[in-house]
């Protein structure tokens, strides 16, 4: 999978390359990754509305990109506008969401969510939902205050999502994913402080992402 296309459905050009940064580190040599920015929208996305909106741009962006992709990445926690374009694509879409649920419940783990924005709490649980995984859903637990400003301070951040982490854990959280895109690396940060995994939804996606190419590959191998 030697070209990967990373959506940043916001608009900030500094969280994609955050975002690019975490998903690189992630790849095996001669894969190469490829941010590209929301050209309209909140530079963070923090409500339905503004996640709705967002499909569109996810969309927009995909067309002007191109179709030499091995692969395509949406990275926010919501997954906007993947359905339309798998509807199309010819290669693997993961969405960090989808890709970060799947792995936190691997293995029949339990799993919660800390995440900023309480305002996409109806959207976290119905794609816990779609994915089949109420039963193994502790439920998401919550930062305090404006999730923009929040997201703008790194270690106010940090120190947040900590206490956020703490109260997944306390109910019965056997793995815990820092919910959202802008939060990458918060998450990458928090990880090593925990003795459940803390799963970084970027990096769940690039291993969602390579595993299907593994998967594809071995199929034609056998055909």
């Amino acid at each position: 999978m030697p070209d990967i296309l990373l959506i940043n459905p916001n608009t900030s050009q500094a969280t994609t390359d955050m975002m690019v940064a975490i998903a690189a580190a992630d790849l095996p040599p001669g894969c190469r990754i490829t941010g590209m920015t929301a050209a309209c929208g909140p530079t963070m996305i923090v409500n339905e509305r503004e996640l709705a909106a967002a499909g569109m741009q996810v969309e927009q962006v995909w067309q002007r990109a191109g179709d030499h992709w091995s692969g395509i990445i949406v990275s926010a926690f919501g997954d906007p506008g993947i359905e339309r374009i798998r509807a199309s694509s010819r290669v693997p879409v993961v969405g960090i969401c989808e890709a970060s649920m799947l792995a936190a419940a691997a293995d029949g783990r339990r799993f919660g969510i800390a995440t900023v924005t309480p305002d996409l709490l109806a959207a976290i649980d119905a794609h816990v939902d779609a994915l089949g995984l109420r039963a193994s859903y502790t439920g998401t637990r919550l930062t305090e205050g404006d999730p923009r400003e929040l997201a703008s301070d790194a270690a106010a951040l940090e120190a947040a999502l900590t206490g956020a982490v703490r109260a997944c854990i306390a109910d019965g959280a056997q793995a815990v994913i820092i919910g959202g895109g802008p939060l990458g690396q918060a998450a990458v940060k928090l990880a090593p402080h925990f003795d459940v995994p803390i799963i970084a939804p970027i990096s769940a996606a690039i291993s969602q992402l390579l595993g299907l190419a593994s998967a594809k590959v071995a199929y034609r191998v056998r055909e």
